[in-house]
């Protein structure tokens, strides 16, 4: 996927992992104040992520809680897109039943 130290716009990688519809709305997620890097709130959307971030993300239906596991080169299918990331939220997830 992408090579070592390698960095990616946190508003790409978030439309890239279907975080987000498009990045202008990855963006407003992020300058909205809605997203964590490693803990830190952030307020733009140029920050550079890279595999090991932690993410936490207040969505409308959820608060998530990700650990960035690659970055991704397109906007794939969704299972791609589950491979860039693993859920550590700690609830069921979305395709779990409580």
């Amino acid at each position: 996927m992408a090579a070592a130290g390698a960095r990616l716009r946190i508003d790409k990688w978030l439309w890239h992992a279907r975080m987000a519809k498009s990045r202008t709305l990855a963006a407003k997620l992020v300058e909205a104040g809605h997203v964590r890097l490693n803990g830190r709130r952030i307020d733009g959307s140029d920050k550079l992520v890279q595999p090991g971030d932690i993410l936490t993300l207040a969505l409308p239906h959820a608060t998530l809680v990700v650990e960035i596991r690659a970055l991704g080169s397109r906007r794939g299918p969704a299972a791609e897109a589950r491979t860039l990331y693993e859920d550590r939220s700690g609830g069921p997830g979305p395709d779990e039943t409580p």
